[in-house]
């Protein structure tokens, strides 16, 4: 196998392939052009779309080029893989908006170089489709039958598809014919719920063509216990800061279950192969210190080095491993507010430990805030300067979640 799809096999990014060995000899050959798109459809990007950003990595550093693809015009429809429902239809403006932020957040990550690293936007093409010559020239390729075969469509099926949404696969397959034509792509890879879109794009190259394209995707990653990986008490793990804070988002890679540390390790970071392995085999203080090994490279690679680092001195400070408090995160308090009391539901709310005052009443009836190490006993309780210790009143929400609330003059 070529070594690159290796690589990739090794590290547990392969799912399906349309033709694994045909492809291998197709990358032997030379360097290759592939492409991944993403619709732009949030404010930001979130760790599951990063499976393929890192398998990206892998393959760019193999030497093939990367069209990292913005789904510029196909966010104005909406992809119904792997949803319940219609995704809400947002404002062009928005669209654009968000496809400018998710590049930024790729460029810090890929290091776009504009020649074998680069990105394009389906709208330039899809924009101004006429709609009669889309049906005549590309729709009369499609079986409707051989479409609602698919697994995507088929859920779909059973809350119900508009037809906007069953519009997107002609689309998404249209999309890989462009790039084929205007760069010579011949790989799409993509999440495991993009198999039939992409089956389907290989099939229209092959009709208008002539041509053999490939796909390849990768597995839709849970955890352990069967949950989908990145989802947190808060939501989603953005990539944004201001969305999931650098301290949260290494606390999360810092509490996964052991049996996935070594799985991890091997997606979302470069270690090599042999040092993961030697990492995740170990047990109690050796798997917690793979854990934060992961934490902090996976901070480092999304956040940067300094971020990493400020988020390691911040748990170890909040969990009792010395470190710098400095960095936990943060929020300040008056000390004339302070001095004449502020309810802990309150307080816990500004705090970012709870949404609402519901949610910090039953997190206080629960048995899950403390307040300087010493659980909270009524939801009633006023929390005044005397609580302060050397500038600070720390602040828990059950075991993970930390703030430092600092008394300023």
């Amino acid at each position: 196998m070529n070594r690159a799809l290796e690589v990739l096999q090794a590290r547990g990014f392969i799912q399906q392939c349309t033709d694994l060995e045909g492809l291998s000899t197709l990358m032997d050959q030379g360097p290759i052009t592939l492409y991944e798109g993403c619709d732009p459809t949030g404010p930001s990007l979130h760790i599951g779309h990063m499976v393929p950003y890192f398998a990206i990595r892998h393959l760019h550093e193999s030497g093939h080029n990367v069209i990292v693809l913005m789904g510029g015009g196909t966010a104005r429809i909406g992809d119904p893989s792997g949803k319940t429902t219609m995704r809400q239809i947002i404002s062009y403006e928005e669209i654009d908006a968000n496809a400018a932020r998710f590049l930024k957040q790729l460029d810090r990550f890929l290091t776009f170089d504009g020649k074998t690293l680069y990105s394009a936007n389906n709208k330039d093409w899809l924009a101004n489709l006429n709609y009669i010559d889309f049906l005549r020239d590309i729709g009369r390729h499609f079986s409707v039958n051989r479409m609602l075969s698919f697994e995507a469509y088929k859920m779909r099926l059973e809350t119900g598809l508009s037809f906007i949404e069953f519009n997107y696969q002609l689309l998404q397959s249209y999309d890989y014919l462009q790039l084929y034509k205007r760069h010579g792509c011949r790989l799409q890879i993509g999440g495991d719920d993009q198999w039939g879109n992409i089956v389907a794009g290989i099939e229209l190259i092959r009709r208008v063509e002539g041509a053999e394209c490939f796909g390849l995707t990768f597995p839709l990653v849970t955890t352990s216990d069967g949950k989908k990986m990145g989802k947190t008490e808060k939501g989603a793990l953005f990539l944004d800061p201001g969305m999931t804070s650098p301290y949260d988002f290494f606390q999360y890679w810092r509490n996964v279950q052991d049996a996935d540390v070594e799985r991890f390790l091997l997606m979302f970071t470069f270690l090599p192969i042999e040092e993961i392995k030697e990492l995740a085999k170990g047990k109690d203080a050796q798997i917690n210190a793979a854990k934060e090994r992961l934490a902090w490279e996976v901070t480092a690679l999304i956040h940067g080095t300094d971020e990493a680092d400020k988020a390691l001195q911040a748990a170890k400070a909040a969990f009792g491993g010395g470190g710098d408090a400095e960095q936990i995160p943060s929020i300040s308090l008056d000390e004339d507010r302070l001095a004449k009391g502020i309810g802990i539901l309150d307080l816990f709310v500004e705090a970012g430990l709870a949404d609402t005052k519901s949610e910090a009443r039953r997190l206080v009836q629960q048995g899950g805030a403390s307040v300087n190490g010493m659980k909270v006993v009524g939801e009633n309780a006023i929390i005044d300067a005397t609580y302060h210790k050397d500038g600070a009143i720390m602040l828990k929400a059950g075991k993970k979640r930390i703030c430092r609330a600092v008394v300023k003059k």
